[in-house]
């Protein structure tokens, strides 16, 4: 059997692109609200129904008017009273909370001692990150609530003053924030998607009281509790009735068990039952049998449940975490077919007919360049090599991500034919003979490869075949990462270290940091690290080597009355990041957000808020790339360089490139400098130099948790220089700054033409 064309139109069965929808933010216009009576004009207009559409007004007949299926919105005016006193405007300082817009569903979760760390936290693992809030109540304070949850302690753990507690803490501290309170216990599952789907259905502002309807013991009544075994909604409004009865009910309603307590609570004081049914809407339950397996478990009621009960152990909470998981994908799977069916067919409707379906079907067409600046470029790769290097090699190894990327791809394209193809043919790779990626920034990462595959008939007759197959990683849902709060008001301590070496650079750096922070009052301070080797430090009393820069620091001081520069004096002849960082961060109190700079360096407004928004306390470090000049002598030779601002050109970068090669500038608080610092101590004393060969970007990658932020930053920018690499310093930062040295030089293009240049004027 030959293998049709139709191998290249290759779906990789990843998930499809889901589009985020941003809600925007309401702002009222020209609106007053007052402290005031309800009997004023205004109020009256709109209690009449002036302006609600809700409401069918009457004519003089009796009847409906006509105009009210159409209806036309009147603006009543406000007309201030002279005669009444003038009444104080009150605003809120949220548009949510002046609109009285609350959040859906709050969950809370009865636990114990036994099973606070066991189930509760399993139920946390599982459903916390679905909802928009979750508390674990409990009797008895535990000596350290596990990490991660919000834990209430009541202090007594009989099972009726918990539940009593537990409404009368919901009432009182998020009564007024929250349009339903879900309750379970720690021995249930809950589906939280569709717990929430139930919630957002259901309409606000209406005693409910729904879960699974139970009867009371003895079963005279008609009433029932909702047991809480499969947990039970409860509605703000509910709460806010319920409330002044909880005491009474503490006291005159006697039960063991805390549902039945305050079912029977409900049903005295508000007359209100359980319900399973509610405006069409079904709380749908599953009770789980004795050692039953999830995964065998297949009946309908069992895939539709919100909740199932009982759960013994955590492992079976994640267990149906997993199954429950499973049957939402394979429903997403099989809505994503049903929808590109439906592209399909109405494809043949539009003008492109059935050739203007993109490929895969519901994903973005492929990008297209509108100049030749903007065409992707593909990436060639085999097996065991990649032809795109990151420094730019023409060759490197595939290693990393990498391999693991192509690993993947290679053999989900042998899956995806074997699924196509079987029973008739079955696939095996032999080797991969090309193949090629790109990034597209409007649907994912493409590929295209060239395989070598052996085919394998049903009779036992095998071929080798080569065939060419495209695949697509799409881009999947959109992640927001919640972050800690920053500010751009926090205050910058720069700290700059001098070496005799460099000292004739300190001018420049003194005018743009005076024009571009003090001038602009900018909140940020400067402190200079004068590094000293034995000889200059034994010769200091006689003639000091930094004498002008200190002269220098002194004519700014003049300048700006209120300004100090403070300098501190140190002798080493390995000038280490993490030795000079050590003598700075004693000297400063824990909350400081240290930028580590270079003589070189081109202080300014914008790069300092991006320091301030990056670098976060204890959750993430900034080392930002800074843009590097090249050599003006082999980039302009004998034409003279366009006069350009201290940062940017009119039309952008000036020649030049980001040198990733040096890590001297960096964004960090002290208290996340000193947890790492501590943490190195122990390797220390093993090893005595490796205090001296470490840089501070080493220190945070090795010794700390935190997220170490690397990224090209388009506000700092270096003139060229041709940095004295220290070989003293540990092989790799020395290799690293002879590195960004050559590179330094030219582009290549500009190398190019110097040596052609110099091969024509040798030859004449």
């Amino acid at each position: 059997m030959r293998l049709s064309s139709v191998l290249s139109l290759f779906r990789a069965a990843l998930p499809l692109v889901l589009g985020l929808s941003l809600g925007c933010s309401l702002s009222l216009l020209m609106v007053s609200w007052t402290q005031g009576d309800p009997d004023q004009a205004c109020g009256d207009e709109l209690a009449n129904g002036g302006v609600f559409p809700g409401s069918l007004r009457e004519d003089a007949r009796g009847g409906h008017d006509d105009a009210g299926e159409d209806f036309q919105p009147r603006i009543v005016p406000y007309h201030k009273d002279p005669n009444q006193p003038h009444k104080k405007v009150l605003r809120t300082r949220y548009i949510h909370t002046e609109l009285g817009i609350r959040e859906r569903l709050l969950a809370g979760v009865l636990t114990s001692r036994a099973t606070l760390n066991t189930l509760a936290v399993a139920v946390n693992r599982t459903v916390a990150h679905h909802f928009h809030r979750t508390i674990f109540f409990t009797g008895v304070r535990s000596a350290k609530p596990p990490h991660g949850m919000a834990v209430v302690a009541h202090g007594d753990d009989r099972p009726v003053w918990l539940m009593y507690e537990t409404v009368r803490h919901l009432h009182q501290h998020h009564g007024s924030d929250y349009e339903w309170f879900y309750l379970v216990q720690d021995d249930t599952y809950t589906h939280a998607e569709r717990l929430a789907e139930l919630a957002g259905h259901l309409s606000a502002g209406q005693d409910l009281y729904m879960g699974r309807a139970e009867e009371f013991i003895g079963g005279e009544e008609r009433a029932r509790y909702c047991h809480g075994g499969y947990g039970y909604l409860l509605s703000r409004s509910l709460l806010a009735h319920l409330q002044p009865h909880l005491d009474m009910c503490r006291n005159d309603i006697l039960s063991v068990r805390p549902d039945e307590w305050l079912g029977r609570c409900i049903i005295d004081y508000l007359g209100l039952s359980c319900k399973e049914v509610h405006q069409e809407m079904k709380f749908n339950y599953f009770e789980l049998g004795k050692n039953a397996d999830p995964e065998r478990e297949d009946s309908s009621r069992f895939k539709n449940a919100f909740t199932v009960h009982p759960v013994s152990e955590a492992d079976l909470m994640y267990r149906l975490h997993k199954r429950f998981s499973q049957i939402e994908l394979d429903w997403t799977y099989r809505q994503i077919q049903q929808l590109q069916v439906q592209i399909n067919n109405l494809s043949e409707l539009t003008p492109e007919g059935k050739a203007g379906v993109s490929w895969p079907v519901g994903i973005n067409p492929p990008f297209r360049p509108k100049t030749r600046f903007e065409v992707i470029s593909w990436e060639y790769f085999t097996e065991e090599h990649i032809y795109s290097c990151a420094d730019g090699s023409p060759k490197c190894e595939l290693r990393g991500v990498d391999r693991a990327d192509v690993s993947a791809v290679l053999e989900t394209a042998v899956e995806r034919l074997n699924e196509r193809y079987q029973p008739q043919l079955r696939f095996r790779k032999r080797r991969l003979l090309n193949g090629y990626r790109r990034f597209d920034p409007t649907r994912g990462m493409e590929y295209t490869l060239d395989l070598a595959l052996e085919v394998f008939t049903q009779k036992g007759h095998s071929q080798v075949i080569v065939r060419r197959v495209e695949l697509l990683r799409p881009l999947s849902a959109i992640e927001i990462i919640p972050m800690p709060y920053v500010t751009e008001a926090t205050r910058v301590q720069v700290i700059l270290p001098v070496t005799a070496h460099v000292q004739d650079h300190v001018s420049n750096f003194l005018d743009m940091y005076a024009m571009n922070t003090l001038d602009t009052h900018d909140n940020v301070l400067l402190t200079f690290l004068f590094i000293y080797d034995h000889f200059d430090a034994q010769r200091v009393s006689q003639t000091d080597v930094f004498a002008g820069v200190k002269s220098m620091i002194g004519e700014v001081e003049k300048r700006y009355g209120d300004v100090k520069i403070p300098w501190i004096s140190v002798k080493t002849e390995v000038p280490s990041q993490v030795k000079l960082m050590d003598i700075i961060s004693k000297k400063h109190p824990v909350d400081t957000l240290f930028f580590l700079a270079s003589v070189w360096t081109e202080v300014n407004g914008d790069f300092l808020n991006r320091c301030r928004m990056n670098a976060i306390s204890s959750w993430q470090v900034f080392f930002p790339i800074h843009f590097q000049e090249y050599n003006p002598a082999i980039v302009y030779r004998e034409q003279q360089p366009s006069a350009a601002g201290s940062s940017f050109a009119s039309e952008g970068f000036r020649d030049g490139h980001f040198d990733r090669n040096i890590f001297d500038e960096a964004c960090f608080y002290n208290s996340d400098y000193m947890a790492a610092r501590s943490k190195m101590a122990a390797d220390i004393l093993d090893n005595d130099e490796l205090l001296e060969s470490m840089d501070v970007y080493e220190l945070f990658v090795r010794y700390s948790g935190l997220h170490v932020f690397r990224a090209v930053e388009p506000a700092l920018v270096q003139k060229y220089v041709r940095r004295d690499c220290n070989p003293r310093l540990s092989e790799d930062v020395y290799h690293r700054c002879v590195l960004s040295n050559l590179e330094g030089l030219a582009s290549r293009s500009h190398l190019a033409m110097a040596l052609f240049e110099q091969e024509q004027a040798n030859s004449t």
